[in-house]
């Protein structure tokens, strides 16, 4: 019986899509996200959507705060545009 306190398993690709996770959740996946990523990844995408900005806004919040990411952008229009964040490791 799943009690909702186990880990989700995610694959970790160039693009994590945040859409499936709960807002309380969102900085906490994309920083273990981020933690495994760097190791196989120079650079990937984090989708958090546009709405009203306040995932962005808590993403990039939390991409300030991490010492090894190198720098972060809005993405293209076609990769998301400001519902996409491209986020680039320190080598």
């Amino acid at each position: 019986m799943d009690d909702g306190n186990e880990p989700i398993r995610v694959p970790i690709e160039d693009v994590f899509d945040l859409h499936s996770f709960s807002p309380r959740d969102i900085e906490s996946a994309a920083e273990e996200y981020l933690l495994e990523a760097r190791h196989r990844f120079r650079s990937v995408r984090l989708i958090h959507g546009r709405g009203i900005g306040y995932q962005r806004e808590k993403i990039r919040a939390l991409l300030q705060q991490l010492d090894f990411i190198d720098r972060f952008a809005d993405a293209p229009p076609e990769a998301g545009g400001w519902g996409a964040t491209l986020v680039w490791f320190k080598k």
